[in-house]
């Protein structure tokens, strides 16, 4: 569901695209770049909303019925982007494909969590993260072979693209289990058993009695805390501490989601060819060329954490991926700070070495800590709130990006090295290593 992203940061550029919205044309023409930016935000405003959709619906509904919904709602909002002709319909159409990605982005980390084992979580969540970054990298390669047709096609296909990959999700999520915690809190035994038999093929059956036993205790006990509380509905419960400290665990999955937006992943993966035009100094063509270079490559390092991720932890991962997000957007801002050098190799170099460290350390870390933290009671609310946080914080940042650009230039990289540095403390003291604990813990 990330191709959106991706589609965006390459046809923004485009020659038919600023044709039939000039008013948005900021790189050969006289376009607002402030409006630029939130058209191209307005997404995620989408996403947010969506996301807290799911706060209200994901438990009543379940975890694939709510993804069915989602993948339904993106795709009608695709359809409405494709058949543009005034950018008010453009931006309507975004903000209901934005909807649908909130949605299906709020329920599949949590659906994944509850459907494998601790001992292999990370990786099964890693991979569903880095198949969303591949969508990107197809996104701009699709971008880039429209490049070359010049007319409506060249952005109105990109588009369309999506609805494959949300009909192809339909398909897929239909014949797949709900998760045994959802059927055992609805107390469907009988079905629960046998998901749990799906997930523990060839074991014995003590296995899957063991585990059953051990959410229907999570749940049990969390009941208990709920009657505690006075009874309250899961909803309030996530702003409520109690024994469980339901409200700080909460906080830390929205926390770390926040700070996942603000180490300026979404700088480039929305505004790579704009940043290869206007800081790099590439022409159109060459940076959409390399924009789809540097989203391959983006790619590619998402999958290093699928084999390391469940033995190093989530915390050593995401400390040093700071560390190197900060170098690399230190160098990018002192090669572009120097208007008598051409930065060329040396800017390229820092936006894949930055590239690099996100997907090592922090594509996966977020997103499941987010899950894993969240108490089995409150867990489709509390992701779905961190869910929510990440969309608003990536509207933030889509949204000044581009007159960030425009008017401070490469201070803009600064504050966002500034930012990196000063989350490795946060992570350090307050984020405890919970990828080795099962689910129901």
């Amino acid at each position: 569901m990330a191709t959106e992203q991706g589609v965006m940061g390459g046809i923004i550029t485009g020659s038919a695209f600023t044709k039939q919205f000039p008013t948005i044309n900021t790189t050969t023409g006289n376009g607002n770049a402030t409006l630029q930016g939130f058209v191209v935000a307005i997404y995620n405003i989408g996403c947010w909303a969506g996301a807290l959709l799911t706060v209200f619906i994901g438990e009543s509904l379940g975890r694939k019925r709510t993804i069915i919904l989602g993948a339904t709602i993106l795709t009608l909002g695709t359809v409405i982007q494709c058949s543009s002709y005034e950018l008010a319909q453009l931006m309507i159409g975004r903000i209901v494909t934005g909807a649908g990605n909130g949605v299906i982005t709020s329920s599949i980390p949590v659906w994944h969590a509850e459907l494998v084992s601790h001992k292999s979580r990370g990786r099964f969540i890693t991979t569903e993260i880095s198949t969303n970054v591949g969508g990107v990298a197809v996104a701009y390669w699709v971008d880039y072979g429209f490049s070359f047709v010049q007319n409506g096609a060249q952005w109105r296909f990109p588009i369309a693209l999506q609805v494959f990959f949300a009909l192809w999700t339909i398909s897929l999520i239909s014949v797949l289990p709900e998760t045994p915690r959802w059927f055992l809190s609805r107390d469907r035994a009988e079905e629960a058993v046998e998901v749990l038999k799906r997930i523990h093929h060839g074991e014995d059956m003590t296995v899957v009695e063991k585990e059953r036993l051990e959410i229907v205790t999570a749940i049990s006990q969390e009941r208990l805390a709920q009657e505690h509380l006075g009874g309250k509905h899961p909803i309030r419960m996530v702003f409520t501490n109690g024994e469980q400290r339901v409200f700080y665990r909460t906080t830390l999955g929205v926390a770390v989601m926040i700070m996942q937006q603000l180490t300026g992943i979404n700088l480039i993966t929305y505004y790579a060819p704009y940043i290869f035009i206007k800081s790099v100094g590439f022409s159109q063509r060459l940076s959409s060329l390399m924009s789809g270079f540097l989203s391959l490559f983006y790619y590619l390092t998402t999958l290093i954490p699928i084999f390391i991720i469940d033995r190093t932890g989530r915390r050593p991962l995401l400390l040093i991926g700071l560390v190197g997000m900060a170098i690399g957007m230190c160098v990018l801002a002192g090669t572009t700070s120097v208007v008598a050098f051409t930065p060329g190799v040396v800017a390229t170099v820092a936006l894949f070495w930055y590239d690099f460290w996100f997907g090592v350390g922090w594509i996966p870390g977020p997103w499941l800590l987010a899950a894993e933290y969240a108490p089995l009671m409150t867990r489709s609310q509390s992701a779905a709130l961190a869910t929510s946080a990440t969309w608003i914080f990536t509207f933030l940042v889509a949204e000044i990006t581009p007159p960030a650009i425009s008017n401070i230039g490469w201070r803009t990289y600064i504050i966002f090295a500034v930012l990196n540095v000063a989350f490795m403390p946060v992570i350090y003291f307050f984020y405890p290593e919970v990828g080795t604990l099962p689910v129901p813990n």
